[in-house]
C-alpha cells in the first residue's frame, strides 16, 4: 500500500473529489476550469496513457503531480516543476477574526488577486475544491488561502497569496493557520506543496510547524495530435 500523499491527485479524485472526476479507465482528471491536474496509477502502462489521451484534448497542457513515469510518444513535456511536499507536525492551527469565508460571488476578486500574485493554478471553478478564506482592506481582497487536494485523511492548503502592496503584515501565516484550523476540526491533517527554489516560502511553512515529507515533481505535459487514444 502506498501513502495517500504519494499520488495525491489520484487519491483525491477517487475519494473526496470523486464528484469532480472525469475518468476513463484508470486515468482521471479535474474539469479544465477547476484544475489542470490529472492522475494515472503509480506505474501506468500503455493502456493507461491511452486512457489519459481520451481525457486530454490535442494540444491541451495538463499537470500530472508526482508522476514518476516517463511519458510515451504522443506527449510533450515543455516544463518540469520541482517542489517539496510538507505536512503539519507542530502546527498551532487557529481561527482568525479577520479571515472571512469566500464564495462564488468573490471569484472575480480571487481571480484578480491570483493573477497579480501567481500562487499556482487558480481557475473560475477552483473554489469548488474546498473552503477559502480571505482578508480585505477597504473592500479589496488583499490576501487569501484555501483548500485544494483531499486525499483520505488529509487536506492540502493552497492558493496562499498576498497582494504585493500588503506583504509584510503576516497575512499568509494567519490565513494558513486559519485554513488549517478548519481542516483539523474535521479530523484531517493539513499538508501543502511549495516550489523547491522558493526558500522563503518553505522556511515560513517550517516556522509555522510544517515539516518536509519529500521532494515532488510537477510535470506539465502537452498531448499531441498523434497520441494513442482508447476508443
Amino acid at each position: 500500500m502506498t501513502h495517500p500523499l504519494d499520488n495525491p491527485v489520484l487519491t483525491s479524485l477517487t475519494g473526496a473529489h470523486r464528484h469532480l472526476a472525469r475518468t476513463h479507465g484508470r486515468a482521471t482528471r479535474y474539469p479544465a476550469d477547476v484544475s489542470p491536474f490529472c492522475a494515472l496509477p503509480d506505474e501506468p502502462d500503455a493502456a493507461d496513457w491511452a486512457d489519459a489521451a481520451r481525457l486530454v484534448g490535442p494540444g491541451e497542457t495538463v499537470v500530472f503531480p508526482a508522476l514518476r513515469a516517463v511519458p510515451p510518444p504522443g506527449w510533450e513535456a515543455p516544463w518540469l516543476g520541482e517542489g517539496v511536499q510538507l505536512v503539519a507536525a507542530t502546527l498551532d492551527a487557529r481561527a482568525d477574526e479577520e479571515a472571512v469565508p469566500l464564495g462564488p460571488a468573490d471569484v472575480p476578486d480571487m481571480l484578480a488577486l491570483t493573477e497579480r500574485t501567481k500562487p499556482g493554478p487558480f481557475l473560475p471553478r477552483t473554489i469548488e475544491l474546498g473552503s477559502y478564506l480571505g482578508i480585505r482592506r477597504d473592500g479589496e481582497l488583499v490576501a487569501m488561502a484555501g483548500e485544494r487536494l483531499r486525499p483520505p485523511g488529509w487536506t492540502e492548503i493552497s492558493a496562499v497569496c498576498t497582494d504585493p502592496a500588503w506583504r509584510g503584515h503576516g497575512f499568509a501565516s494567519r490565513l494558513t493557520l486559519a485554513v488549517a484550523a478548519g481542516i483539523t476540526a474535521r479530523g484531517e491533517t493539513p499538508f501543502l506543496h511549495a516550489v523547491a527554489t522558493n526558500v522563503n516560502a518553505v522556511r515560513l511553512y517550517q516556522e509555522l510547524g510544517f515539516t518536509v515529507r519529500r521532494e515532488v515533481v510537477f510535470p506539465l505535459l502537452r498531448r499531441t495530435a498523434d497520441a494513442p487514444v482508447v476508443g
